[in-house]
């Protein structure tokens, strides 16, 4: 069940949710999301996800390990994330970093902070399809999603943004 979402009540903010991950897309979402924040008012969340999938089944320590250098990672990326988004639009973004099924820890996540208003995901530029995540998170339940999803197109460019953000 959906937490009402408070973005516009006395105290709260209307946060764009970016997902922060490997994906050369990733950046464009960044981008239009750091400007839109800035330009609307609102906040920014920059959420990485690290996945678990095969280091539960390691031995020796080799699953730790595994587990710690992609914190290690992820955390990298937010922190160049972040100084993007600070030397794009003067935003400076919260930073969430999560272990689990990334589609799941998303929609864990916007449920958990009433004020997320929007999901902010690029689409992949290759003919592969759209990206993994935006493909992962369209099997969520797209119909009962609990907020809007803005998809930006992977293959335009900085001026492109700006003029729609």
């Amino acid at each position: 069940m959906s937490l009402k979402r408070k973005s516009y009540e006395p105290g709260h903010h209307r946060k764009f949710l970016v997902i922060v991950d490997e994906t050369p897309e990733c950046d464009r979402a960044v981008y239009y999301a750091s400007r839109r924040a800035s330009r609307t008012g609102g906040k920014l969340v920059m959420l990485a996800v690290i996945s678990v999938g095969d280091v539960n089944q390691q031995w020796l320590g080799v699953g730790d390990l595994m587990l710690e250098e992609a914190r290690e990672e992820a955390e990298g990326r937010l922190d160049h994330y972040a100084a993007r988004a600070r030397n794009l639009a003067g935003v400076d973004p919260e930073r969430v970093l999560r272990q689990g099924v990334k589609a799941e820890e998303v929609v864990k996540y916007i449920e958990e902070d009433e004020d997320i208003g929007i999901l902010v995901l690029a689409a992949g530029i290759s003919a592969e399809g759209p990206g993994p995540l935006v493909t992962s998170l369209a099997g969520v339940g797209s119909g009962t999603f609990p907020v809007p999803i803005t998809i930006v197109p992977g293959n335009l460019k900085d001026e492109d943004l700006d003029a729609i953000a």
